[in-house]
């Protein structure tokens, strides 16, 4: 029997770094890459181009798992040392969904009045001096939607959301659901509240496809990764209907499909 093709809406892969190899592979890239930045002064640069920028009030968002192994705390401790104004807001994940459980934290704390929305996973390892580095490149690149690359070392399903070296920022046809995802006030009044679902697969396809139709730029700040590695990865639900309900949300709906959505549009290398 043949097997089916991977949805066009999916990447196809996993991400997950396993092994002896894999994972000695991907520690000696991320060395290579923190050394390159450290070479090329990369982190002094931007904060002190942060201190330069205009502070801006920022809505985080989390929904944490119960009898799970998190990394919530030390992300919330890390946005809070920002010189932005932040506002955090958590949710016990419960029996509902992802999507479910956001759209019940923007009932309690209303998005309006803030310059950016980020929700963060409850299983990601944010770097030093995070946030600041992240809005500065974000607005400083015009983003509307934007993630932090991976680290080599992360789980990561789309090979295009991997750091890239000497890079800071990529515009990109595509922005993750998760770990991390960051929303441009400009993006509120479209994209918010989100679709009621509970694991959101294909959703970022559509939100790439709207990006599009809208002219907002997306991308992916390479000079902020991420570690995405806490948990295996789609342990807490069953694939299956990740994949069902993803094509049920999609019918009728615009989206990028996984050739485009992999592709990088432009790469900025200085501020």
């Amino acid at each position: 029997m043949t097997a089916s093709p991977a949805p066009d809406f999916l990447s196809g892969t996993s991400g997950e770094v396993s092994g002896v190899r894999y994972t000695t592979r991907a520690f000696v890239l991320d060395v290579l890459c923190d050394a390159l930045a450290s070479a090329l002064l990369e982190g002094p640069r931007l904060r002190a181009a942060a201190t330069r920028s205009p502070r801006r009030r920022v809505l985080a968002l989390a929904i944490e798992r119960e009898g799970e192994p998190t990394l919530l705390s030390a992300a919330r401790a890390e946005l809070s040392r920002s010189r932005h104004e932040v506002h955090f807001e958590r949710a016990v994940a419960g029996r509902r969904g992802k999507f479910e459980n956001l759209n019940a934290l923007l009932e309690r704390q209303p998005p309006q009045g803030y310059d950016w929305l980020l929700v963060v996973d409850d299983d990601v390892a944010l770097p030093g001096g995070f946030l600041d580095s992240f809005i500065l490149l974000a607005e400083r690149f015009e983003l509307r939607l934007a993630q932090p690359a991976h680290r080599y070392r992360s789980h990561a399903a789309w090979g295009v959301t991997r750091r890239r070296p000497a890079s800071l920022v990529r515009e990109t046809a595509f922005v993750e659901i998760g770990p991390v995802t960051a929303f441009h006030s400009t993006t509120f009044g479209t994209l918010l509240p989100f679709p009621p679902l509970r694991v959101g697969w294909g959703l970022d396809a559509h939100w790439s496809a709207v990006a599009r139709q809208r002219g907002w730029k997306l991308g992916i700040v390479d000079a902020t990764p991420v570690r995405h590695g806490l948990r295996t990865i789609a342990a807490a639900y069953d694939r299956q209907d990740a994949i069902d309900e993803a094509r049920e949300f999609l019918a009728g709906r615009p989206y990028t499909p996984a050739d485009e959505a992999r592709r990088t549009i432009a790469t900025h290398r200085a501020l």
